[in-house]
């Protein structure tokens, strides 16, 4: 090439050594995990405003952090992590994050990208789209991308029909089922896995491609889900041939796919499959036929992850006819509670996986007969949890000590759609969005059911926390911390006693403002009073008469004629 030519006779004949640009370091994307109050931030979008604002509940109030007018398309999403917050475009996405603001870090091309979802790493983002054919008569064309958050490169891509990404799972858009890849393994993003016919394709993120170049063949799954700590897969299996073929649950160990355990499960109509967020226990919910096949009862079945062999407990309630509402875990804990009944007013149990005499058995604590809840929030830190009577209850909220088994206190935020508690634990926000169209906005409350402070929202769409990072401190530092925390509660306590001083001290001066207004005020109407003291007098005939004591009444009686009318009279003196 003549360019190579040109090129290489540029090459000067003294070789000198490259420039090195001086290292400029990046912006800290955690800054905002330093503040020193240690408070939260949130993200709220109303009209077509999106706002980030921190959670300042000792001044009873947020504080405004960023706001931008139509900076996201759809929705926003904070990452795993909460280091970025994701917006939705017709181009693609984008990620914002930095020290003091939100600035574009990241864009990631994918037209008419609908739905996004971050692995709990935060390393990597899986895009979703649909597309409409050309010919009518033509499925739709799904693409998925799984991009590199911190390069924005694609490490690898899916295309094909719904029928392709219809199986398993809830939610998502047009019968796919989203999220179409659910990640494995914990935070280290080390496998993705799909569920297809009669095959689970597990990938791993090394190279993008099928652990043993080929996918694990279970004949008729439904579902599956992965162990939130472990490369632990759970998988259900529905009866087949009538019944002849037992229902089971599987948990196979990835990547050896060795399967560690199974049960076998008889006259299914379904299954749901709940892990506990330390990976510790797997409870599965199992509705089954009675015998003569016309109605269905629960029970549920409990593993025992982390123990040898893997135990399996069988658990039914008292009237095994009742119907499951709601059923969760206590993060990071060892209890679980069950909304259950057929009444309009359920009855909510709560059970440990340890008795007092054992920690190999479930064990009951307590039941809490007829309440209006439908709903069942944990508190990130377990301990608490927020009984909640969404939609039919009108929004009914009562927060719960599972420690001492009592409540807290009962609340309503009427007609609330979605609560969420911070990732502390130390407060909850509870909203109504623009499903309904009067009352939008949102309650921020204390864990133990004050309400903080109320804002309300016109056209409000969204509220989310932004999510922190595992804490650094072992368990055992932590147990040190809980064990001396009088030693810190002065410090806070000092802190609180201050800013509780600021509030008095800022009402005060409010007030005295207010009452500098009322003299100024005061003061301008007395100073044209005097001024127009001359005219009062001149207009009541010299007479100063502003001085109340100095009235004298008299009463006057005075007599006009008002009108004078003749009238001449006839009279007929003949008769």
């Amino acid at each position: 090439m003549f360019e190579d030519f040109d090129r290489l006779l540029k090459v000067p004949d003294e070789w000198a050594p490259p420039e090195i640009n001086p290292y400029t370091p990046g912006e800290n994307l955690q800054q905002w995990l330093t503040d020193e109050k240690a408070r939260d931030q949130f993200v709220i979008r109303s009209g077509s405003d999106t706002e980030v604002f921190w959670n300042d509940a000792r001044h009873l109030k947020p504080e405004p952090v960023y706001k931008r007018p139509y900076w996201t398309e759809s929705f926003v999403q904070w990452s795993s992590l909460g280091t970025y917050l994701a917006t939705i475009h017709r181009q693609g996405a984008a990620v914002w994050g930095g020290a003091g603001t939100f600035n574009r870090l990241m864009r990631f091309a994918h037209q008419q990208v609908k739905l996004i979802d971050f692995s709990p790493g935060e390393k990597y983002l899986v895009t979703y789209s649909s597309h409409e054919p050309n010919n009518p008569r033509d499925a739709n064309r799904i693409v998925i991308n799984i991009f590199d958050v911190r390069t924005g490169k694609v490490m690898r891509d899916f295309k094909g029909s719904p029928d392709d990404f219809a199986t398993g799972g809830t939610g998502g858009v047009a019968g796919v089922s989203w999220p179409v890849f659910r990640w494995g393994g914990g935070k280290d993003d080390k496998y993705f896995a799909r569920i297809g016919k009669n095959v689970i394709s597990v990938y791993e993120t090394e190279t993008f491609s099928l652990i043993d170049k080929k996918s694990l063949k279970v004949e008729n799954v439904m579902d599956f889900c992965w162990s939130p700590t472990d490369p632990i897969i759970a998988l259900f299996v529905p009866e087949l041939g009538g019944g002849n073929q037992p229902a089971r649950v599987s948990l196979v160990q990835i990547p050896n796919k060795e399967e560690l355990r199974q049960k076998n499960l008889f006259s299914v109509s379904d299954c749901k499959m709940y892990w506990q967020s330390n990976g510790d226990y797997l409870a599965v919910k199992v509705d089954r036929y009675t015998k003569t096949k016309k109605s269905t009862y629960t029970g549920f079945e409990l593993l025992r992850i982390k123990e040898r062999d893997i135990p399996i407990e069988v658990l039914e309630l008292e009237n095994k006819n009742d119907k499951i509402i709601a059923f969760a875990w206590e993060p990071k804990g060892h209890r679980f509670a069950v909304i259950h009944g057929d009444n309009p007013r359920p009855d909510i149990s709560f059970y440990s996986m340890r008795s007092t005499h054992s920690s190999g058995r479930v064990s009951k604590l307590t039941t809490l007969k007829g309440k209006q809840a439908n709903a069942l929030f944990w508190s990130p830190a377990g301990r608490f949890i927020i009984l909640a009577g969404l939609k039919g209850f009108n929004g009914q909220l009562e927060f719960y000590n599972v420690d001492e088994l009592e409540t807290m206190a009962t609340a309503e935020h009427f007609m609330a759609t979605d609560i969420e508690w911070d990732p502390t634990g130390r407060y909850v926000a509870t909203a109504v969005t623009s499903v309904h169209e009067m009352e939008n906005g949102f309650n921020i409350w204390s864990f133990n059911g004050k309400l903080l402070y109320r804002i309300l929202k016109d056209h409000f769409f969204q509220f989310a926390w932004r999510p922190r990072p595992p804490s650094f401190l072992s368990p055992e530092q932590e147990e040190e911390i809980a064990k001396n925390l009088k030693k810190y509660t002065k410090k806070y306590e000092a802190e609180d006693q201050d800013v509780s001083m600021l509030l008095s001290e800022q009402d005060r001066e409010k007030r005295r403002m207010l009452k500098d207004q009322w003299d100024k005020w005061l003061n301008e109407w007395k100073r044209l009073h005097e001024e127009e003291k001359l005219l009062r007098q001149k207009l009541r005939d010299g007479e100063a008469s502003d001085e109340e004591e100095e009235y004298e009444a008299k009463e006057v009686e005075v007599e006009e004629i008002l009108d004078v009318s003749e009238e001449v009279l006839s009279f007929d003196f003949e008769q």
